[in-house]
């Protein structure tokens, strides 16, 4: 099952990219090996959000959690 804590330790080596962009990533919650987020700041309502969940947040952490299973966005 995927931990808080293994998400929260990807989700921290993502931030700075966000960041720089004037945004970030929040985890709101764990179900089973899925994982809620919700963008905040400029990448809440930028148009290339769907592409920084999908393709930059969500490929880190399959990439740094075994189990890991899909994001939902909140």
């Amino acid at each position: 099952m995927v931990s808080h804590e293994s998400v929260e330790l990807v989700l921290d080596r993502v931030r700075p990219y966000l960041m720089a962009d004037g945004g970030s990533v929040e985890l709101v919650a764990i179900a089973g090996n899925d994982a809620q987020l919700r963008l905040t700041g400029m990448c809440a309502g930028c148009p290339s959000s769907h592409l920084t969940l999908y393709l930059g947040i969500e490929a880190a952490l399959r990439a740094g959690i075994v189990d890991f299973g899909r994001v939902e966005v909140i």
